[in-house]
């Protein structure tokens, strides 16, 4: 996937459920070789969106207008990115008392 594409990929935008390949098995394959790829994953299913935040994606709910998905993608792309190391910490913080 992506092979012969050497060109930096910004943003893989792709649904969660697709007929031959979800989209978070291709954000994995692609993550491997491309770390620092933003990922929005998108779905009708409001249960995923939970799952995929908790695994360092975004996500946008369906159905959503044009002016949302570009606001999301500005607000991705113009946003430091975390590592995967800042992502787990951010995802996994407990609070001592």
């Amino acid at each position: 996937m992506a092979d012969g594409f050497y060109e930096r990929i910004d943003l893989l935008l792709s649904d969660v459920m697709m007929p031959d390949m979800s989209g978070p098995v291709i954000s994995k394959i692609l993550k491997k070789h491309r770390p620092e790829m933003h990922v929005m994953l998108m779905s009708g299913f409001p249960q995923d969106d939970m799952l995929f935040l908790s695994n360092g994606c975004q996500f946008i709910q369906k159905p959503f207008v044009a002016a949302k998905l570009v606001a999301k993608v500005n607000e991705i792309l113009h946003a430091p990115q975390r590592s995967q190391e800042e992502n787990y910490f951010q995802d996994h913080r407990t609070v001592s008392r």
